[in-house]
């Protein structure tokens, strides 16, 4: 699952990114409303984490304007505001479900599964990213290419589920620095080019038909 989470409390951000990657979620965050927007109008999520109270812009405005604009992700809203009508108003504004300040982070994994089940549309499997034959299935963290199983490092696993959340689109080094190593630097090393190739083996040795392409000056895709 990939996770926007839009907090401008940085030891909440941190705890909350922290968790959820150890449950094996990419992670982005913004500290600011205006960046939280911006992320979710031209990126993919499948849920995403909001606080209300955010400066520039605070959440239930972020909220209105995804939803005004047709963005359906599902989101969970997080607040200090814990009465009935706070959660009434954020709840109109079109968030998904409601969480206060402080929370156990137990309630909001589930709380987002729930959300995300609950926005699967109908007729497609919830939690399975596909390109070609090659399927991602992120509850049961299972890859198949072909109907062949393929072992995956938890690496790898979040490596392979951003090309494919990417798929078709070049992606940079930068890019997979971000999201997958949660490096906002260089850090000299060849440390892609290394989990790229192991994953190129994986998903592409035997097959007729390679998946995996380098793009050279760029970066990487995914697709045929």
């Amino acid at each position: 699952m990939r996770v926007l989470i839009v907090e401008d409390d940085q030891q909440t951000a941190a705890y909350l990114r922290k968790a959820l990657q150890e449950d094996g979620h990419a992670v982005d965050h913004a500290s600011n409303g205006r960046d939280g927007l911006f992320l979710a109008s031209t990126e993919s999520y499948d849920a995403v984490v909001l606080d209300r109270m955010l400066p520039g812009l605070d959440g239930l405005a972020v909220l209105r304007t995804l939803r005004g604009a047709g963005n359906t992700t599902p989101v969970l809203l997080l607040t200090a505001l814990a009465d009935v009508d706070h959660r009434v108003e954020g709840l109109r504004a079109g968030s998904d479900d409601y969480l206060a300040k402080p929370f156990a982070y137990a309630e909001l994994s589930a709380r987002l599964d729930g959300i995300v089940r609950r926005g699967a549309v109908p007729g497609t499997a919830p939690g399975r990213l596909e390109v070609a034959d090659l399927t991602l299935d992120l509850e049961r963290r299972d890859a198949l290419r072909g109907g062949r199983r393929i072992a995956l490092q938890p690496r790898e696993f979040r490596l392979l589920e951003y090309l494919m959340r990417h798929k078709g689109r070049a992606v940079t080094r930068t890019m997979l620095l971000e999201a997958v190593w949660d490096y906002h630097f260089d850090p000299q090393t060849n440390v892609i080019d290394v989990h790229v190739s192991r994953l190129r083996q994986k998903i592409d040795q035997g097959f007729d038909r390679p998946l995996l392409h380098t793009v050279r000056g760029v970066g990487y895709r995914l697709g045929d």
